[in-house]
């Protein structure tokens, strides 16, 4: 009965809310020393939400962020086809 539990909760999350991106705000360098813009951006679903931190422009880290998004929602449905 387990397995139907976790079967339903994978395909819940499968067809529910998609990742977005919430956040892409500049910070402080992560370690002292370092050099460099910086930023932190936020990406969402549902009540779920990951906080990442990566070096560059904010154009740059959006642009990155929204990646990153993209390959979150495409893994969310599996694989589509058999490959040979």
């Amino acid at each position: 009965m387990a397995s139907k539990a976790n079967a339903a909760k994978a395909s819940d999350a499968a067809t529910g809310d998609p990742f977005q991106l919430s956040a892409v705000e500049p910070i402080d360098p992560p370690v002292a020393g370092e050099s460099g813009k910086w930023c932190r951006y936020t990406i969402t679903q549902g009540h779920n939400v990951i906080t990442g931190y990566r070096k560059g422009s904010r154009t740059a880290v959006t642009k990155a962020a929204k990646l990153i998004v993209a390959d979150l929602n495409e893994r969310r449905f599996g694989r589509r086809g058999r490959i040979s």
